[in-house]
């Protein structure tokens, strides 16, 4: 049987340590000032861009997606917090429903398609919802998401396993997040991720129509300004060849 490659193993200790100082970040998110990307570009008025749900991680709250939601509302988009509470366990039904719920508010409301944009945990709930609602979803975006390999491949499923009912590769939707939705699939991705194997958030072929490599550590996905503006300027090619 051959062997593993590197990057289907849970990241090393070190790349882990790396991962700590990227923290505050994310605790800061709400107070962090917004900086535009030089191509983020004009908008017009009348240009009516995309609502875009955003679906934090594992362990945090709509307060860790701050930083990226003021960033997309300032450019234009229509960024909407997903009410979730803190996501203080992994997948369940109950946050499942709530996510769907939400997702059906903010289509109603905007009577559009949604772009949702999940980071890693979150990534698993944008897929499923836009695996079983592609009628209201515009495009997927998951950001350092372990949709794909081996579930034991991270730093983070005994956590998970702690403080949930269940195994981390028995959870209890039914649905298979390795199955690209019917709709436009984006996946970034990290070499340096200290949390999730790469090749798990990279995806195989057919599990996504496109992979971006980007220099984030994990922690750095939804808090740092960089990856923030690395987002807007790939979700501004996408909305573009959409249409």
């Amino acid at each position: 049987m051959p062997e593993p490659r590197d990057d289907h193993l849970a990241p090393s200790f070190g790349t882990w340590l790396r991962e700590l100082p990227n923290l505050p970040k994310i605790w800061s998110s709400p107070i962090r000032r917004v900086r535009l990307p030089a191509d983020a570009g004009e908008v017009s008025p009348d240009e009516d861009r995309a609502p875009v749900l955003v679906l934090p991680g594992i362990m945090s709250n709509d307060g860790a997606t701050s930083l990226m939601r003021r960033t997309l509302n300032a450019a234009g988009y229509d960024a909407f917090p997903a009410r979730l509470g803190m996501m203080v366990t992994g997948i369940t039904q109950a946050f499942f429903d709530r996510a769907e719920a939400r997702l059906d508010e903010v289509h109603a409301q905007t009577g559009q398609k949604v772009v949702l944009i999940g980071i890693s945990l979150g990534g698993l709930y944008a897929r499923v919802l836009a695996q079983r609602h592609p009628e209201k979803v515009a495009l997927v975006m998951t950001l350092g998401t372990p949709f794909s390999g081996d579930r034991r491949a991270n730093n983070a499923w005994r956590l998970y396993e702690a403080i949930n009912d269940h195994k981390v590769d028995n959870p209890p939707l039914p649905d298979d997040p390795r199955q690209k939705p019917p709709v436009r699939t984006i996946v970034i991705w990290s070499p340096h991720d200290g949390v999730i194997a790469p090749a798990c958030s990279r995806g195989e072929e057919g599990e996504c129509d496109r992979a971006i490599e980007v220099p984030e550590r994990h922690f750095e996905f939804s808090a740092s300004r960089a990856s923030v503006q690395r987002v807007l300027t790939i979700l501004n090619e996408e909305m573009r060849e959409i249409g």
